[in-house]
């Protein structure tokens, strides 16, 4: 009897929030390597919101994902056959190998982790795509310099978090926005940052701008926006002269609506640099991030906190729970 295993596929594209009438959950038949492949077992899948943008009809800065396949995803898991000179039964590896149990490739895109000094499952969060976003958004654009003050909004989220780690370690003063006073203590007091506001007490800009400048008393020096919206009109209106804003994500218009910059007098003003980035188009940051992240990580420098789902079938509602900020840290889901 053949052996079987489980795949989510995109079954429609969305109108507005995402349901889990957009999935589709199918059971195919286990694949076999053939010349120059090798057949993973996935452990961890990645749970992200850039997501969100693949599932739409209309192309952005990727291809958009295909009706009918499997949902793409970062995953990690450990090889179980192999016809690939370069992998051998045992190795534990990262890839995008997407929504499903089991996976083939041919070594495309596809890397070795070492799980022995951190889980295996840390090589999605902290120090895979999210982790090096944040290394890479904070150190190439927003440039900290120890005694200046960086701002991050989805400050308890799987790159956040890190930011404001890696501000602190460089001297700087980190604000966090979080939703919830159990995300906001948590970012002070487990993750070290110097402040958190809750934008959930927040609701236009004139209040957040006054709980940023309470805040962050000598202004906003780095900005690594996660949001967009409210949070950002109301930062940009603290940023110092010639601030830096590194764009990394706007999750306040995931599901279409429109995300105008109502203060952008503020960009001319203050001489600020506002550069948007996608991580998959700096291959070359990952060896100089890594190598501050693992031994950062390992030590116990930088911290992370995950929310783990238990099987595939859980993924879609994990994944419209990442989109309404019911996750808290890292999203993942556990496959074995």
């Amino acid at each position: 009897m053949t052996a079987t295993c489980q795949r989510i596929v995109l079954a429609s594209r969305p109108n507005g929030w995402v349901t889990t009438e957009n999935f589709r959950l199918e059971h195919v038949p286990v694949p076999a390597p053939g010349p120059g492949q090798l057949l993973v077992r996935n452990h961890y899948l990645s749970l992200d919101p850039y997501m969100r943008g693949r599932m739409e009809e209309k192309g952005g800065y990727a291809e958009p994902q295909k009706l009918g396949e499997t949902m793409i995803g970062g995953t990690v898991g450990v090889v179980e056959a192999s016809n690939h000179a370069g992998f051998a039964v045992g190795d534990t590896v990262l890839g995008v190998l997407g929504w499903q149990e089991y996976a083939l490739s041919d070594g495309t895109m596809l890397r070795k982790v070492d799980a022995r000094s951190v889980p295996l499952q840390a090589w999605l969060g902290v120090l895979g795509m999210p982790g090096v976003t944040a290394w890479y958004g904070l150190n190439r654009i927003c440039k900290p310099k120890a005694g200046e003050t960086v701002l991050v909004s989805a400050a308890s989220g799987a790159v956040g978090s890190v930011v404001g780690q890696l501000a602190k370690l460089a001297g700087c003063r980190a604000v966090g926005i979080a939703g919830g006073q159990e995300k906001c203590e948590y970012v002070v007091a487990e993750l070290g940052f110097d402040a958190c506001i809750d934008h959930r007490r927040h609701g236009d800009v004139k209040s957040m701008t006054r709980a940023l400048r309470e805040a962050a008393p000598n202004g906003i020096d780095g900005l690594f926006e996660n949001v967009g919206g409210t949070c950002l009109d109301a930062a940009l209106a603290c940023m110092n002269p010639f601030g830096r804003i590194a764009l990394c994500g706007l999750i306040a218009g995931y599901n279409g609506q429109d995300i105008a910059i109502h203060n952008a007098r503020a960009l001319l003003v203050s001489r600020l640099e506002l550069t948007g980035f996608i991580i998959s188009e700096h291959l070359d940051a990952w060896p100089p991030a890594l190598a501050d992240l693992v031994p950062a990580v390992a030590g116990g420098r930088i911290k992370y906190r995950e929310s783990i789902a238990d099987g595939l079938a859980a993924a879609p509602e994990a994944f419209i729970g990442l989109l309404q900020g019911r996750n808290f840290g890292k999203q993942l889901v556990r496959l074995t």
